[in-house]
């Protein structure tokens, strides 16, 4: 068990280093990562293509990059907002690594890019636990997956610097309970925003471009409890490529300065 947790760790301090230089070099060009969370189904692929839309009419160079593990739909949806999008294919992994991004940006990424955002792959416990070398990490989830989705999975909601509700237009329907849902946000991540949108009436549609903005020109960006306070105890179990944390001991923040590295490969970077 032992070797198991430190090769997990071992896993994820690579990724780390990775994640510190990509972020830098990003940085160096002018570019900062949206780290977009959710489950499968949650509605991100259609919030964020309003989003793309409304970071086009308002002159704001973005793109975007998604990923899954089979199919193109979503890079085909994304791409009817006019921006450069392209897919990852992930071969069975279930989230994306610094490394594999860097990798993927490299030769693709225009120069003039603000805000990249990517999609990562749909579930809410691999991707939890890996730095993109991201500016802001947002998770989303809809009013059908029910309020104690974050009590569910406590690190993915507890390392979020925000948290987006989805598909609010059916809320009465299914009989969201918003007020549970935000009392649960709070128990693993207090103090972090809610963000309540429907991207098919399009209420809240724009408001996360504004946090995204406000985070690239180095706007305040909240600091999770959880990325603050050490592992006091951590067991790691892979199975079929999927971590498990146990609530005693959740890692650091994936953006915590204290885990971001500088020295393995990245982008270039290619503008002051």
């Amino acid at each position: 068990m032992c070797r198991e947790v430190d090769l997990h760790r071992a896993v994820l301090a690579k990724n780390d280093t990775s994640a510190g230089t990509l972020r830098a070099e990003l940085a160096a060009r002018g570019t900062s990562v949206i780290n977009l969370l959710s489950s499968p189904g949650s509605g991100k692929t259609a919030l964020l293509e309003r989003e793309l839309l409304r970071a086009r009419e308002r002159g704001i160079p973005v793109a975007a990059l998604t990923a899954d593990l089979a199919t193109e739909n979503d890079a085909r949806r994304l791409a009817r907002s006019g921006v450069p999008v392209k897919q990852v294919l992930t071969d069975g992994l279930c989230h994306l690594e610094a490394a594999m991004l860097g990798g993927h940006l490299e030769g693709w990424l225009p120069d003039d890019t603000r805000l990249l955002f990517v999609e990562n792959v749909g579930n809410l416990v691999c991707p939890a636990s890996y730095d993109l070398g991201e500016t802001l990490r947002v998770v989303l989830a809809s009013v059908t997956e029910g309020e104690d989705k974050p009590l569910k999975y406590p690190t993915a909601f507890g390392l979020a610097h925000l948290v987006v509700v989805t598909k609010t237009d059916i809320a009465e329907a299914v009989e969201f309970d918003g007020a549970a849902f935000r009392a649960h946000v709070a128990q693993v991540n207090p103090g972090v925003e809610v963000l309540l949108t429907s991207a098919r009436r399009g209420a809240g549609v724009g408001e996360l471009l504004d946090r995204a903005v406000a985070a690239a020109d180095g706007g305040g960006i909240h600091q999770p409890v959880m990325a603050q306070r050490p592992p006091a105890h951590e067991h790691h179990r892979e199975e079929h490529g999927h971590e498990h944390h146990d609530a005693a001991g959740p890692p650091s923040h994936p953006t915590d300065p204290a885990r971001t590295h500088a020295g393995a490969p990245g982008i270039a970077a290619r503008r002051p």
